[in-house]
């Protein structure tokens, strides 16, 4: 991706889209009061975060209990409300959950390609499903320090141990066959990107024919198998973006605010939440909706506009695919494959106008 010199003026970059991850499903209920439960908690939670600047929402879902939820029943209800609720709210369902079988009364298979799959049969669907690129570990407790998980689950010695040996799978049969079937749902495929490399495997399931679309997606600094929070870590990774990717900074802790910050000033957006942050100044919660006012604040010291809902849409492209590989290539800022039929070769040989 290349700046200009007015690339850091406001007038020149898009208006800011705020994601926000409101339902924390690493987390229990117990752990903040700002976790929601029921239909009507995590509706209400969807409208307070849309009042307060964010068009697109991170869905997870709950059972009464508190657990999270593995059954497709609960998410297409809890998607009919939020459609109804925050008709305007780009809705994208994290791409981190197997559902259970009804037919065989058992628990979800975690990463069962089957039940994984099902997200693309979500009714109503949403704008948008997660996908992690490329099987990583996800050592979320790397960075997470004593001062972050107190009073929380995290801080205790089962769960502490658990997330130290997370890992996701997504390998290449699962994506290609996961996109394909998001893509004829008309579900766009986000990207969760964690380092330079998989955005290079993204590249190529693009060149290779495997995903037509925009490639819309988040750096997920969390260290543990992904880029931690360092700004060269972040530069490197903006360099290597395509021209036109809709891209968004995502961190973990009390490290999302000032890689947010960053990501405002250089014109990407943004992603906050009881999901990735509980904490405001150390050692003081912060709950979703003062995360996303904070972020306004921030863009608005900087004459950024907020992104309103339409705004939003247009910025993600919902709703856009694409017809040919070379099309996919071209509208996101990528070079052309190379032309196997005039190489290195037939170039020294070639005619001086066939060059031209």
């Amino acid at each position: 991706m290349q700046f200009f010199d007015d690339s850091l003026l406001p007038e020149t970059q898009d208006p800011l889209v705020i994601q926000v991850a409101p339902y924390a499903p690493s987390f229990l209920p117990r752990d903040s009061d700002d976790i929601p439960v029921s239909f009507a908690q995590q509706v209400q939670k969807a409208v307070d975060c849309y009042n307060a600047g964010a068009t697109v929402l991170h869905v997870h879902v709950r059972e009464p209990d508190g657990t999270g939820s593995k059954d497709l029943d609960r998410f297409n209800e809890m998607l009919d409300r939020l459609r109804s609720a925050v008709p305007g709210m780009i809705l994208q369902v994290g791409g981190s959950i197997s559902f259970a079988p009804k037919d065989e009364g058992q628990a979800a298979k975690w990463l069962s390609d089957d039940t994984r799959h099902m997200l693309a049969d979500l009714t109503p669907a949403p704008d948008q499903v997660t996908l992690a690129v490329n099987t990583n570990q996800m050592n979320v407790m790397e960075l997470i320090t004593e001062g972050d998980c107190a009073g929380t689950s995290m801080g205790e010695t089962n769960y502490a141990d658990a997330y130290t040996e997370m890992y996701y799978e997504a390998g290449p049969k699962f994506m290609k066959e996961h996109m394909k079937r998001l893509t004829a749902s008309g579900i766009q495929t986000h990207f969760m990107i964690t380092c330079a490399r998989d955005l290079e495997t993204v590249e190529r399931l693009v060149r290779t024919g495997h995903y037509m679309g925009p490639l819309v997606c988040n750096w997920v600094a969390i260290g543990g198998g992904a880029d931690g929070p360092n700004p060269r870590n972040l530069m490197e990774f903006v360099n290597r973006l395509p021209q036109n990717a809709v891209f968004t900074v995502e961190g973990l802790m009390r490290n999302v605010y000032p890689l947010c910050t960053m990501g405002i000033a250089m014109g990407f957006h943004v992603r906050v939440g009881q999901e990735d942050n509980m904490w405001g100044r150390k050692g003081e919660r912060a709950t979703s909706v003062q995360q996303i006012e904070k972020m306004v604040r921030i863009s608005e010291e900087l004459y950024r506009p907020i992104a309103t809902a339409d705004e939003a849409r247009r910025i993600y492209k919902i709703g856009t695919f694409y017809g040919s590989v070379e099309e996919t290539l071209r509208e996101n800022g990528w070079l052309p494959n190379r032309n196997t039929n005039f190489g290195v070769a037939n170039m020294r040989s070639a005619p001086l106008g066939a060059l031209v």
